[in-house]
């Protein structure tokens, strides 16, 4: 073709995608085929704010929009709602809380600047200042409203997570993300929400490059329907931790030899719809290896967080060979690339019986004991039998590590020690872990508003986005227990400014 010829056919291009609708799908699997869809003669319904995805960020946005008045439809394509967040491993930080436990179990001091300052460095500082203040000042009152408002009930525990500098992860009752879930769709359901399960969006309809978002085109059983957005399109619909080709196509490191912890509708075709429209993304090669995952599956059970809760309490981390390779409070990132560099692929995580009511309930690791995921002995010597590992070498880890302890140093690892850390004693239990796919740190770039920023840096009309979709609070690594935090907070933000837009 001429050069003529090309400038003649993309300039036809452009005129058709004004009047047919804005359709560059630079990611999906027919941009050689079609560069352009024609905008839906009709619309099969209209709504104030439609919401793709059910999980913290969806029904967060779902209940601040339906309690301003808005009709609000979340979208969910899995026949179950809560996507990753009901599977999640429960935690949530937060600096304060009305329930004082920090307080009640003297778990020392924290602030905002703390938990702003730990977020920022955990990210190698990739992240949005503005953001991660944001995050920081809205989770304690986002933890009070799901809590009043939703009946979240939590452990009497508040753990200090790897990268954190102090005391401030909060659980739920049964250790999963199933107690934040239900007690936001108790708020959204009284707001007035509807879910829709089973239901996928196949795109999003845009008409050119300065027009707001239209609507949405979803599939279901019955077929495919065009949904018209009064208000706005809420973006909530996860990260694309499942989709190998999508993980590869931005961080080549993260092959299919990795498990994941995600459920099967990680898939992140929405990010590409998303861009398809003109939004930007960025840091999409930031992906998290969660280090503790069940080896065997690949699964964020209770007891893989076992690891998680365990440091700041005293617990070690330990190889193969029985020996210590990281300091057990580094980040999640740095734990996970130590696991893989010992090339044995798997871990421990060894802790005494007086850790365990700091962190769990002796009845939930008498379940894991029964199911074969928790090992218990009354010396080490039994444990190192039941984990395969060199007895000798584990009493002399464990006796080194109380050494460490007591002396308050760490000359192997320097890891931090504090006054709640204690001796590991026995009877001991451990727990085999190994890394997975876990969290998509990148996604779409937003405002403080919650709005969808375009290519050129200007919000796109009437679209917003909260949770693992959206890229720039984390940076290059989440600290455990940020998720949350970041989804709640940014649903309610996305939600209540989505309410207020005219109709």
């Amino acid at each position: 073709m001429s050069r003529r010829g090309f400038l003649q056919t993309v300039g036809g291009m452009g005129a058709l995608a004004a009047t047919s609708g804005l359709a560059l799908n630079l990611l999906g699997r027919d941009a050689d085929a079609a560069a352009v869809r024609p905008l839906p003669k009709s619309w099969d319904e209209e709504i104030d704010v439609v919401i793709i995805g059910s999980g913290f960020a969806g029904l967060s946005a779902a209940a601040e929009a339906a309690s301003r008045g808005s009709s609000v439809v979340i979208l969910e394509k899995m026949p179950i709602f809560g996507g990753n967040s009901i599977i999640n491993g429960g935690g949530y930080n937060a600096w304060t809380d009305k329930l004082k436990l920090r307080q009640k179990l003297d778990r020392g001091d924290d602030s905002v600047e703390l938990h702003v300052k730990d977020t920022l460095k955990g990210g190698d500082f990739y992240n949005d200042p503005e953001l991660v203040r944001m995050m920081v000042e809205g989770s304690p009152v986002a933890l009070d409203w799901m809590i009043d408002e939703g009946g979240l009930k939590l452990k009497e525990v508040l753990n200090r997570i790897g990268g954190h500098s102090a005391y401030r992860g909060h659980v739920t009752l049964d250790g999963t993300g199933r107690g934040f879930v239900y007690a936001l769709k108790k708020i959204a359901d009284r707001s007035g929400a509807r879910m829709r399960l089973g239901t996928k969006v196949s795109w999003i309809w845009r008409k050119d490059p300065a027009s707001p978002v239209l609507g949405v085109e979803v599939e279901t059983r019955k077929g495919k329907r065009n949904i018209k957005v009064k208000q706005a399109l809420i973006i909530a619909s996860g990260g694309f931790g499942r989709d190998v080709k999508m993980r590869q196509m931005f961080n080549p490191s993260i092959t299919a030899a990795f498990n994941c912890t995600n459920q099967p509708g990680a898939t992140g075709e929405v990010i590409r719809f998303a861009q398809a429209i003109g939004a930007d993304s960025l840091q999409l090669c930031f992906i998290q290896l969660y280090p503790t995952a069940d080896p065997d599956s690949g699964t964020l059970d209770r007891y893989a967080l076992y690891p998680s809760r365990s440091p700041g309490n005293g617990s070690v981390f330990v190889n193969k060979l029985g020996k210590r390779f990281v300091s057990e409070l580094e980040r999640r990132d740095n734990v996970a690339r130590a696991e893989i560099n010992t090339g044995m692929k798997r871990a421990f995580t060894v802790f005494g019986e007086k850790m365990i009511p700091k962190m769990t309930t002796m009845e939930e690791v008498n379940e894991g004991i029964a199911a074969g995921r928790v090992w218990k002995a009354n010396t080490l010597a039994e444990l190192a039998k039941q984990m395969d590992v060199p007895a000798a070498a584990l009493e002399e880890t464990v006796a080194k590590h109380n050494g460490y302890l007591k002396a308050g140093k760490d000359p192997e690892f320097n890891k931090p020690f504090t006054p709640q850390m204690m001796a590991l004693e026995g009877p001991y239990y451990s727990v085999a872990q190994w890394p997975a796919v876990h969290h998509c740190m990148g996604g779409l770039r937003i405002n403080a508003l919650g709005q969808v920023i375009d290519i050129w840096g200007s919000p796109i009309p009437h679209l917003y986005a909260a949770g693992e979709v959206t890229g720039g609070v984390h940076g290059s690594n989440r600290l455990g227990a940020n998720a949350g935090p970041d989804a709640v907070v940014f649903g309610r933000i996305a939600g209540a400014n989505a309410a207020r837009e005219k109709a």
